[in-house]
């Protein structure tokens, strides 16, 4: 086995276990930052199979815009549930 090999399977595992994280986490903000954990790893890997135009678009949009939204929008929709009660 060469270290290429193992980098890419070390990689693909990261983003694996941490999709899996985000699928069966009981906290949506855990499940919101997790996702994001998913897609650095992705644009990682994206990387390694030597396409960086791709790791920039994963990286800019699938790790740092949708988070970002996600986490605005539970913060605003978190205020209204706790004025309700």
């Amino acid at each position: 086995m060469n270290e290429m090999f193992i980098l890419n399977a070390l990689v693909v595992a990261g983003a694996v276990i941490s999709a899996v994280y985000a699928a069966f986490s009981e906290k949506i903000l855990a499940s919101v930052i997790s996702l994001g954990i998913t897609g650095a790893f992705i644009s990682l890997e994206f990387i390694l199979l030597q396409a960086p135009d791709v790791a920039i678009s994963e990286a800019a949009v699938g790790a740092v815009l949708t988070t970002a939204l996600f986490i605005i929008a539970i913060r605003k929709t978190t205020k209204k549930e706790d004025e309700e009660e």
